[in-house]
């Protein structure tokens, strides 16, 4: 199992470490890795792994997470070998917008939560969008318009945002952590949480700025009727 180093550094931008694995001559298991893997509707980091035998550079062009484990997709390929040591290095622009956008989305999940009630049914993260669906009674357009206006004015507030461990239990007792309907207990003793102090905590595995102000503006783009409950609205960073 690889030790996962975003839990605990979000900013990491390089390390070194050695390979642990590979398979089929391009899935590289790494025994440190600060690559995010495809989870929870979030895309996944992109960026380069260098051989310090000889510097030569592999790009990094999937990471994702099989069995509990992050794989780490790489080319060209049929040249990485066990044991290699490797100097990483993330694309920061990419995973720095990510991260922006994912602190939006719980920005946005709070203010659903608090004053409708609403759960997340679903998500997608990229670097050009982003998208929620939620579960709400009602398709109000003008009620999804003044929360993200909302959102912005917390934004300008620019709230620290901190990651800190649970007791599984201690935090599953709180009904507040969870924004995620149909969510299942991760099979952790701790649970991580993600707290933008004084306004919403989620249990949460991802990457997140700061505090607030780097996120930067969220612009709405179009709220869609999905049918039932489900209401999805979609939005960008500006």
């Amino acid at each position: 199992m690889s030790e996962v180093l975003y839990m605990d550094d979000m900013y990491l931008k390089e390390w070194d470490t050695k390979i642990e694995s590979v398979k089929d001559g391009k899935f590289v298991v790494l025994e440190k890795t600060a690559f995010y893997p495809a989870s929870g509707g979030v895309e996944w980091d992109t960026g380069k792994l260098v051989r310090k035998s000889d510097n030569k550079e592999f790009k990094v062009i999937y990471a994702g997470k099989f069995g509990g484990i992050i794989s780490h997709q790489v080319e060209p390929e049929n040249e990485l070998n066990k044991g290699d040591d490797i100097h990483c290095m993330l694309d920061w622009d990419r995973r720095y917008l990510l991260m922006r956008y994912h602190t939006a989305a719980h920005v946005l999940s709070g203010f659903f939560a608090k004053e409708l009630g609403a759960l997340i049914t679903g998500n997608q993260i990229t670097t050009e969008k982003a998208r929620i669906d939620f579960s709400l009674d009602d398709f109000n357009r003008e009620k999804i318009v003044e929360l993200i206006a909302k959102s912005n004015e917390l934004i300008e507030k620019d709230l620290p945002v901190e990651t800190y461990y649970k007791p599984k239990a201690e935090a599953l007792a709180d009904q507040n952590m969870v924004k995620l309907a149909n969510a299942l207990p991760p099979d952790v003793e701790n649970i991580r949480v993600v707290d933008i102090k004084g306004f919403d905590y989620q249990a949460d595995g991802g990457c997140h700025v700061k505090s607030l102000k780097e996120i930067g503006k969220i612009e709405f783009i179009k709220a869609d009727n999905k049918g039932a409950k489900n209401r999805r609205i979609y939005y960008r960073l500006v």
